[in-house]
Order: structure tokens, then sequence, then C-alpha cells
């Protein structure tokens, strides 16, 4: 339960967040409207009007309301313009998407530990990307949904961390992912650049004023007020500044420290984050942004410090890097200063990407735990943790993958051909032949039937539980296809799995899967839109019987009783008692409309249906993961006790 409760509080910290704003927003109305009073007592002939009086006359009511509205509008127009989730925030930073075929080792490396760390914990693999023209130490997290996150990191990340460090750093930023602190650090950026808009139209005011004096010098005092007004309100920016910091501290320093600790869970290895946090203090700027004009608006959501401070104690969003290195282990310090002496007395260098793309850790257990009776954990509980068993079957996964397989799913070409491959998964060679003539181009991909026939090869001999991972791994590279070859790709597959696989239940969910993580608005907001079962409660029975039906292996009504027990005092049936696969998807659609809190029930109550009998089938929980997936659950590989391929 504590990744719902963390995504549940994410969300309620939005309440303290408008909280927090609305009380810097009275005190930067009180400054300006200081401001304004003073130079009316300048520049006023005659006997000007009280305070009090003045406030509630038309021009203190008209100077309160402005700057609300530009405030509000200021903040207002960076919510609209964040909306488009992580990607729309790593533009606006200047970085520049990863490529899925990349030939940059640095690169290579970083995604190859993403996807580590992605199937390792059940999260989608992020949207990567690079800021070029940096060559600090630093990386962030954006989104608004766990399995729709981007991941950002410096150009100095990948060239002065080595694979355990970087490995650290990107288990920092998993544990942003998963804690949801994402959406509130996205939402802290479009209310904080309300704040800021007054001291930035300060700045314009005497940048223009400035010119205008330097353009007519035998006109100098006409522009003072404005000149006085433009100062003023550049003074009173650093208010708003001030309190943007404070708000930023105030949501971001313990959860500095939580990430870290996290990091060290998911890695079991202190000294990949400890030598990435030293080395960042090695260097007074060893994490600041130079090349972006947001470093400063993305300062909460870096792994380090992004810009220099004043009172830097009080202010930052980061605790010092001391303080970090000790809260993970007292004698890291003392142990990485000692490294880096003797680092530098042999004259070494500890800059370059250290590892292949694709290196696995020696003895790790291959695929899931095996053997009858072993009893999964309710996905519930485990959702959003990452334990050594995970990584080590992540990195197993990757190493054991067939020769030239990875690259090929990281190119348009071969994760389009692996879709169709899936869905002629089983298919005779006369069959495939026959139906990938039929097939239209996908974008610039003519469809090959050997190279259908050779992933189809490859997934047989994988076996079914590798066909969910190879999609994730195919992902980047599909998201790389126009809209429109997207489109085509989905007609496609619809039309395959149609006429050769009966539209069974976890084809059309892999189907579905893509359909969700290719879409356009796949990293919106995603609101809730039912607080309560009720409204719902149609397509908590659909999901429940399909997955009784599934699940069953007697009588599917009395499992479906006992899934809907927590639901209903006296569950009835759907009134459809033979709901199709499209309706599953329909329904999830809409019980993702749920708030945090009520979905651990709807997917503990799912699996009950494949775990009853404590044989979990690749199959059955490919779709688990599935339904996670649908709503917004991380879901990290399951015991499975049966290797078969399952009916599902």
């Amino acid at each position: 339960m504590e990744f719902f409760e963390s995504q549940d509080r994410a969300r309620r910290n939005s309440l303290v967040l408008f909280g927090l704003f609305t009380l810097a927003v009275i005190a930067i109305v009180v400054a300006v409207t200081a401001v304004v009073y003073g130079l009316y007592l300048g520049f006023f002939e005659g006997d000007p009007l009280p305070l009090g009086q003045w406030l509630l006359a038309p021009e203190g009511l008209m100077t309160m309301g402005a700057v609300v509205l530009v405030i509000l509008g200021g903040s207002l127009h960076r919510f609209i313009d964040l909306a488009g989730g992580g990607e729309r925030v790593a533009r606006m930073v200047g970085a520049r998407e990863v490529a899925a075929n990349t030939d940059d080792a640095g690169e290579k490396q970083l995604r190859n530990l993403t996807e580590e760390m992605a199937i390792a914990s059940g999260v989608t693999v992020p949207r990567l990307y690079v800021m070029d023209q940096e060559d600090a130490i630093n990386a962030f997290v954006a989104g608004y949904q766990p399995n729709e996150a981007v991941l950002v990191v410096t150009r100095g990340a990948l060239e002065q961390l080595n694979r355990e460090e970087l490995q650290g750093v990107i288990g920092h930023e998993y544990s942003h992912i998963l804690n949801g602190d994402m959406r509130v650090n996205v939402r802290l950026i479009a209310m904080l650049s309300g704040i800021l808009l007054i001291g930035q139209v300060g700045q314009y005011l005497l940048r223009s004023m400035m010119f205008r004096r330097h353009r007519h010098t035998s006109r100098r005092g006409n522009g003072l007020p404005v000149l006085a007004a433009g100062l003023a309100l550049v003074v009173v920016g650093y208010v708003g500044l001030f309190f943007g910091r404070i708000i930023k501290a105030a949501v971001s320093r313990q959860r500095e420290f939580l990430a870290d600790a996290a990091a060290v869970q998911f890695t079991r290895n202190p000294e990949g984050i400890g030598g990435a946090l030293y080395r960042i203090g090695l260097d007074a700027g060893g994490s600041h942004l130079t090349a972006t004009s947001h470093a400063e608006d993305m300062n909460h959501m870096c792994f380090g410090e992004s810009v220099s401070l004043s009172l830097g104690g009080v202010l930052a969003s980061h605790p010092p890097i001391k303080a970090r290195l000790d809260a993970i282990d007292e004698t890291l310090m003392a142990r990485m200063s000692a490294r880096h002496r003797k680092a530098t007395s042999e004259g070494q260098q500890g800059g370059a990407a250290q590892g292949e793309a694709g290196e696995a850790v020696p003895g790790a257990a291959m695929g899931f735990a095996s053997g009858g009776g072993i009893k999964a954990p309710a996905p519930s509980a485990t959702a959003g943790t990452v334990t050594s068993v995970n990584t080590s079957y992540a990195r197993e996964l990757l190493a054991s993958l067939p020769s030239g397989l990875n690259q090929q799913l990281h190119e348009p070409e071969g994760a389009v051909h692996l879709c169709f491959a899936l869905a002629l998964d089983g298919t005779d060679h006369e069959t495939i032949a026959k139906r990938v003539a039929e097939l239209e181009p996908v974008g610039a991909v003519a469809i090959d039937e050997m190279l259908v026939r050779s992933l189809g090869q490859n997934l047989s001999d994988l076996g079914p539980a590798y066909r969910l991972p190879l999609v994730e791994l195919a992902l980047p590279a599909l998201r790389e296809l126009e809209p429109e070859a997207r489109r085509q790709l989905f007609r496609d597959m619809e039309v395959l799995i149609r006429e050769e696989r009966g539209a069974r239940l976890h084809d059309i969910a892999i189907l579905g899967f893509l359909k969700r993580h290719l879409n356009e608005k796949a990293g919106r907001n995603r609101r809730v839109t039912h607080r309560r079962y009720a409204p719902v409660m149609a397509d908590v029975r659909n999901l429940l019987w399909i997955m009784a039906s599934t699940g069953a292996s007697g009588d599917t009504e009395a499992l479906y009783r006992e899934a809907m027990a927590g639901f209903e005092s006296d569950p009835k049936p759907p009134e459809d008692r033979g709901p199709g696969v499209r309706d599953l998807l329909a329904s999830l659609k809409r019980l993702g409309g749920l708030p945090p809190m009520l979905k651990p029930a709807l997917i503990d109550a799912c699996a009950h249906c494949v775990l009853h009998d404590n044989d979990v089938s690749p199959r059955e929980y490919e779709l688990l993961r599935i339904i996670a997936d649908q709503l917004d659950c991380p879901m990290p590989p399951l015991p499975v006790t049966n290797t078969s391929a399952s009916a599902a």
C-alpha cells in the first residue's frame, strides 16, 4: 500500500502547495501595493490619501487586482504549457531525446541501466533525454504518471560518472517516480512561475527605460517614475524569489534523503550514489546548470542543486552533500575521499563510462522463482518496490536475449516487426506469408516476412515470460514512429489478432498496452473522475468476472464472489456474463479515473483470481501486469510457478 499512499499523498500535497502559494501571493501583493503607494506619495501633487483610504480607492483596488491577475495569469499560462507532461519539461530546458538505437556509449549505458530498473520495478521504460550543453552532473524526472515518466540527464553525468555511479543516480530518480514526486514538482514549476513574473516585469521595465534613456539623452527626467517603478518591482521580484525558494526547500529537502535511501535499496550498492554525490561535492558548481535559462525553475527537481544560492543553508532545496552521504553511511565520506586521493595520485581518470551496455551480474537467478506452493505477495504490497531479486532478474533477462535481438528492438523496423510477430505468434509459415503480404507499410517500414518469422522464432524459443518485457524494450523505437504510422500499426494488429488469434485476452491486452503508451496524449495528467466505486461498479463486475473466468479451474461464479466480496455484500454477476476483451479495456479506462487509494483493492482482487491456486503462469502475470499498468500501478516481477504458456 505504500506506493498508493505515496501517490495519494502527492495529490494531496497539491493543496499544501496551494496554501503556500496563496501566502506568497499575499506577501507579493502587499509588497507591490506598498511600492505603488510609495510612488503615489512621491509624485502626487497635492494632499495624498492616507493608506487605508487609498487601498479602497480605485487606484488601490486596481493595483492589487492587477498584481493578482499577473501572478495567476503567469501560473495558468505555465500550467497549460506543461500539460503535455514530462516531454514538455524536457524540451523547455533544451534537452534532446535519446534515439532508441543510439551509437553513443554513454547514452547506450544510460538506456541499458534504465531498462534494467524499469523491468525490475514494473515501470514502463521512461523516455530518455540528454542536456548536451550541460557539463555539470545532474538529472531529473518529470511527468504526471509513473508509467509515462521522462528521465533527463546532463552530458556531464554521462561523461563523468562510471556505471555504478550512474546507476545510483537513476535509482534516486526512480524513487521520485515511484513516490509521486514528479506530479508535485511539475505543478510547483507552474505555481512559482507566476510568483517570479513580477520580478521579470520589473526587469523588463528597467531594460526598456535604460534603452530609452540611452537613445534620448536629452530627456532623461521623463521616464524617472517608470524607472523607479521598474527598480522597485525588481526588488519585489526578489521577494517572490525568496518565497519560491522557501517553498521549494519545504517541499524538496526531506524527499532527497528518502530518494537517496531508495537508490541504495534498489541498487544494493551505497557507493554508487555515494560516488556520484562525492563527485558533485568536489566542485562548488558540480551540479549547476549554466546553459539553460530555467535552472532556477528546475532546482527542486534535480539530483543536485542546479543554481548557486546565497543563504544556501536556509533556501537550498537539497541537503548539503556531506549530510546526504552521512545519511547513507557515516563512513562513506571518508571512503570516497580516500579513493579520490588514491586515484589522483595514480593519475587515474574517473570520468569515462564503464561497462558494456547489456552487462549482467553473474549468478543472478534467471526468470521467475519456480516451485510448487510458492505464493506471490499481493501486488498492492509490492507496487513501487525494487528488490535485489528483481534487479538480478532484469539483468539476467537482458543478458539472455539472443545476439542482435536487443539491437533490433531498439530500431523502428525491428520494433514494428516484433508487434506483428506477437500478433502471429504460433501461426504456421504459410499463413504468415499470406497475412504479411496483405499488410500495408507502417510509415517508412515495409513489412518483411522473413523478419516476422525470425522474431516469431525468438518468441517461441524464449517463452511467454518474455513477451511483455520485449514489448517494453521496443516502446522507445515505436515512439519514434509518426502518429499516422502508429495508427496503421494498431489497425494491422487488430486485423491479425481478430483473424488469427480469435481476439484472445492476452493478445488484446498487449494491444491495449501499446495503444495507451503510444497515444499522443499519453503523458498528460490523468484526472480523478470517480471518488467512489458506486459509479463504476458495473466496470468492477466486468473486470472481476473476466479475471475469474480466466483464473478459475472449476467454479467461475464461486471465485468471482470471493473476489467481489470486498466491493459488494451480496456480489452480483455482471449483466452480460460474456463481456469481451474490448469491454475489459473500456472498463479499465474508466476504473483508471479512481483515486490512488481505491485501486489496490481492485488489483488484489484481480490477483486473487489467478493466485487462488498458487500457480501463476507467465500469461497470467502478463495480464495482471497490463491491468496494473492501466490502473497506473507499477508491478514488479511476481513468482511464476508454471512456465508453460497459459490459455489465458
